[in-house]
């Protein structure tokens, strides 16, 4: 017997299923796809003024109906995706953009190579296609922790499959979500299984903050979807608080080792990087306060919202 669930309502609303591929029209082989709603274009500049500088494809942001976010993109060449359609009920932003990622890729069947990646806290240092791969990568975020040492993953791994499918898999590396590179076809694959797996045990969990890390953990160390496991400072450096940060003489964040990868994530966690990187390409200096003043109406809104997303579902 079957009941009502928000989040499966929501899924099977947005899901494309293979064959539906509307034709997509344009030269463009190559595409970054980000999620920036809820960020003005201050906090969106040193993403897309430094990709800018070392990528002439396409970059497709979903973003606010905003006049600077407009203004920003007109600028710097940006295509502006919509939001993907919201009833009554919507995921977390950060499940929802694997739902929009997908649906974008579907009528695009001309991109051959994508980046998925986080927006506020990613900035390049060179370009990102510079090497095409060949199957999907995903990269490893911290390098000397599993996933066992991580409290994160384990506490939405916990929610998503329980305590003992979460073990099956706690001595692998922890996977981050945050930026998935590869051949549109196994990107895509990997987009519906965040959002199927997102579904399990009960539909709720899908729709919060973390269940998207969780689900490409699984997807991935189950052998769910095919993915060459990346380490960390590889195309994709990933900074934990962990690092001493460090410029190199040439103005690029240095990794470990002396290199500089093409797309640093979370930069943003280290004062010296993030002070730099806004000097760079123009953020304010207000951006570095991360929380934007809201009112108390917005803070009511957003307890409802986060309320309802948690709320079990029986079935």
């Amino acid at each position: 017997m079957s009941s009502a669930s928000r989040y499966l309502g929501w899924l099977s609303a947005v899901l494309v299923p293979p064959g539906r591929k509307p034709a997509g029209g344009g030269a463009k082989s190559r595409a970054v796809l980000g999620y920036a709603t809820g960020y003005p274009a201050a906090e969106l500049m040193p993403f897309v003024r430094s990709l800018r500088a070392v990528f002439d494809g396409e970059i497709v942001l979903t973003a606010d109906d905003r006049p600077d976010v407009h203004a920003l993109f007109a600028e710097y060449g940006v295509t502006a995706a919509a939001p993907l359609p919201s009833g009554d009920w919507s995921p977390h932003p950060v499940m929802e953009r694997f739902a929009a990622y997908d649906a974008w890729l579907a009528a695009h069947p001309e991109v051959e190579q994508v980046l998925l990646t986080d927006v506020r806290d990613v900035m390049f240092q060179g370009d990102p296609f510079a090497r095409p791969a060949r199957t999907l990568e995903v990269f490893i975020e911290s390098e000397d922790w599993t996933l066992a040492d991580h409290a994160f993953d384990q506490k939405y791994l916990k929610a998503l499959v329980g305590p003992d499918v979460a073990a099956l898999i706690a001595d692998q590396p922890c996977l981050c979500v945050g930026t998935v590179f590869g051949p549109v076809s196994a990107v895509r694959r990997l987009c519906k299984a965040i959002l199927l797996l997102s579904a399990i045990p009960r539909s709720a969990i899908g729709g919060i903050f973390g269940a998207d890390q969780a689900a490409c953990n699984l997807a991935v160390h189950l052998g769910l979807v095919e993915a060459d496991i990346r380490p960390n400072y590889d195309r994709v450096a990933t900074l934990s608080e962990r690092i001493e940060p460090r410029i190199r003489p040439d103005g690029l964040i240095a990794n470990p080792d002396g290199g500089a990868s093409p797309v640093v994530h979370q930069y943003d966690r280290h004062k010296l990087l993030f002070d730099a990187v806004r000097e760079q390409w123009g953020a304010p200096a207000d951006v570095a306060v991360r929380g934007r003043s809201k009112s108390t109406g917005d803070r009511f809104r957003r307890a409802v919202v986060s309320f309802n997303r948690r709320l079990p579902e029986f079935r």
